[in-house]
């Protein structure tokens, strides 16, 4: 897609003064490094990547020192960009993009996280390379264990996907593309092409079809304030969730887990 400009803003000046000079090679668009928030002005598309790790030794404190982190810049991007897409990149990302959202002040179809995007567009392309599937599929749920898989009920070309009922026989297809997968890392480059799949599907109004941190809240009776990833359909406008259908026991059971946990996790933290 074609970008009119495109600005890094760090703390660390050294680190992206030293990645600007590469794109600058490489001919990328008009790139601005700034330490000020305010030259995101007016953009359509806002990542964040920020994390700021501490020593402490308790992982909510550990979490809590992005939350705090956060608070200082989040609410400026929201006012710099009232418009924009918030895409959230930071870790745990179903956690800081649910702090995201509470601190912009945007509406949840604005604030959305890289999630189990990139787990998702490898499961669709195992199943379509290995089993001859020719149909998305998607990992949904908490960026850990306890995500789960699932299938649509359409090809590839539908411009509706829907999810597929939990069935034994989807959950075993599911089950053998899993396994072809389950052992690749998630490697920074990896990662940074997921970021630019979902932000060129923003940018180019695609409504294209993501696994996304999204607020789960209403989905497949999912009553707690949570994010984790759902299938949703990424345009200009922001996302919009596909349907909730009935899961298998193990599936739904896996997802009751995520929403507690993270739940627990969202009540520790200081916003």
């Amino acid at each position: 897609c074609n970008v009119d400009k495109l600005v890094f803003i760090d703390v660390a000046e050294s680190s992206t003064k030293g990645g600007s000079t590469d794109l600058e090679i490489f001919s990328v668009p008009k790139v601005e490094v700034s330490r000020d928030l305010s030259a995101s002005a007016g953009s359509r598309v806002v990542v964040v990547t920020a994390n700021a790790w501490s020593g402490e030794q308790s992982y909510v404190s550990v979490v809590q020192t992005n939350v705090d982190l956060y608070r200082k810049i989040i609410p400026n991007l929201a006012r710099f960009s009232p418009g924009a897409i918030l895409l959230i990149a930071s870790q745990p990302v179903d956690i800081m993009t649910h702090v995201a959202w509470r601190q912009s002040g945007l509406p949840p179809t604005h604030v959305v996280g890289a999630g189990c995007n990139l787990d998702s567009e490898r499961l669709s392309h195992a199943l379509d390379i290995n089993l001859n599937t020719h149909k998305p599929a998607w990992v949904i749920g908490e960026l850990s264990d306890n995500k789960v898989s699932v299938m649509s009920s359409i090809g590839l070309s539908s411009d509706t996907p829907e999810i597929t009922p939990g069935s034994n026989s989807t959950k075993l297809l599911l089950d053998s593309a899993f396994e072809l997968i389950k052992n690749r890392g998630q490697r920074s480059w990896s990662v940074g092409l997921s970021v630019a799949d979902i932000t060129n599907s923003i940018l180019t109004n695609k409504m294209k079809a993501h696994s996304i941190s999204t607020l789960a809240q209403g989905w497949g009776g999912i009553g707690a304030e949570v994010f984790f990833s759902l299938p949703c359909i990424m345009g200009a406008n922001g996302s919009t969730r596909l349907a909730g259908v009935s899961l298998g026991q193990e599936q739904d059971s896996k997802l009751r887990e995520s929403v507690a946990s993270l739940s627990n996790l969202m009540s520790q933290l200081q916003m």
